[in-house]
């Protein structure tokens, strides 16, 4: 059973610090947990080491067991459902991932969810949709002007049927001044609007008690146990 996207917009809804996830049609999921990976940035990065299949609780004992603390490690755990093929981020993935090289490269169309909720800025949370090495559309779940625009940005069609879906939702997309005041509904408003838009969905109860692939990494400020030297 699944059960949508709208959940993610819950108080910590999957790690500690927010949640950060890709969603991927056309790609299996050791692929697209594999094409992810390559995206971290830094020189000399060693390959992610597979651990098997281990629930987040696991995970997160893991890399405090190797690394000392889950903010020196990123573990990726990654699944399909339907249609769909997912990775989950855990541990310490901030600023760790990049766009190249492009992880819908070949005609994958991949969905990209992240909140970086303890983060003190504040940083609002986002949603992007890419297509063949092209971002079709991105924006800002807060629709409050921060952090870029307050409408969706992108290729005018995907935008424009996007912000259609928010509309009826009830949110504007015109005027950043005219928001709902409660942030979290307004979040799951528009994580409710993308689903719709693009039939999304995320196995909750296994991605938070089941147990799933994952692939093991350090953070960039991290040692590196299995080589014994610093990698930057």
């Amino acid at each position: 059973m699944t059960e949508g996207i709208t959940w993610l917009a819950e108080p910590k809804s999957i790690d500690w610090g927010g949640y950060s996830v890709v969603i991927a049609q056309d790609l299996a999921g050791d692929t697209l947990a594999q094409r992810v990976a390559a995206t971290r940035f830094g020189r000399n990065i060693q390959e992610p080491r597979f651990l098997g299949n281990l629930t987040a609780g696991q995970a997160d004992d893991v890399m405090t067991g190797l690394f000392g603390d889950t903010h020196d490690a990123i573990a990726l755990r990654y699944g399909e459902t339907g249609e769909w093929a997912y990775v989950v981020q855990h541990g310490f993935w901030y600023a760790e991932f990049g766009r190249q090289p492009p992880v819908s490269r070949g005609g994958a169309h991949v969905f990209r969810l992240w909140y970086e909720e303890e983060n003190g800025k504040p940083v609002p949370p986002f949603f992007a949709y890419e297509h063949d090495g092209r971002t079709l559309c991105h924006f800002n779940l807060h629709l409050d002007g921060s952090w870029g625009s307050s409408g969706v940005d992108g290729d005018p069609e995907v935008a424009r049927a996007l912000e259609a879906r928010l509309r009826a939702a009830g949110l504007s997309v015109d005027d950043p001044e005219d928001r709902w005041d409660d942030r979290r509904r307004t979040h799951r408003a528009c994580l409710g609007a993308i689903e719709e838009r693009f039939d999304l969905t995320l196995p909750r109860e296994q991605i938070l008690n089941g147990a799933l692939p994952t692939l093991l990494m350090k953070a960039n400020s991290a040692d590196c146990p299995f080589c014994g030297a610093k990698q930057g």
